[in-house]
């Protein structure tokens, strides 16, 4: 084996180990991030700790969810639209936001301001049932 050939294959040794390392890298990032993410999507923090902020939001009768998320961040009561418009995939009220003015607070979870915005479609299903 002359000194060329072994040059070249530790060159190549080389370039498959940081290959390697990048991809467990990228991977092990990834990861991390979709972690975080997902257990945001069920424990996310209020914006706010103790008593907050009372701020009104008004939801139209032609708004999406990825409205009602951008509106809520706007005003500060949410981190995230993108992750409002999960929480609320997942949560009891999916589809079931109503149109109309609401008072919610920073100190408030999503799943409180859910459970507020859905609450006429909830008392409508109870007078149904009935």
């Amino acid at each position: 084996m002359d000194v060329k050939q072994f040059v070249m294959s530790l060159i190549e040794t080389v370039i498959k180990i940081a290959a390697a390392v990048f991809i467990i890298m990228f991977v092990y990032d990834t990861a991390v991030k979709a972690y975080d993410y997902g257990y945001r999507v069920f424990a996310e923090e209020p914006m706010t700790l103790g008593e907050g902020r009372i701020i009104s939001i008004y939801v139209k009768e032609e708004d999406s969810v990825k409205d009602i998320g951008n509106t809520l961040e706007e005003k500060g009561l949410i981190r995230d639209a993108n992750l409002f418009i999960v929480q609320e995939l997942v949560s009891e009220y999916h589809g079931k936001i109503q149109p109309g003015i609401y008072d919610l607070n920073t100190s408030m979870s999503t799943e409180e301001m859910l459970e507020i915005m859905a609450a006429s479609a909830e008392e409508e299903d109870e007078t149904d049932d009935s």
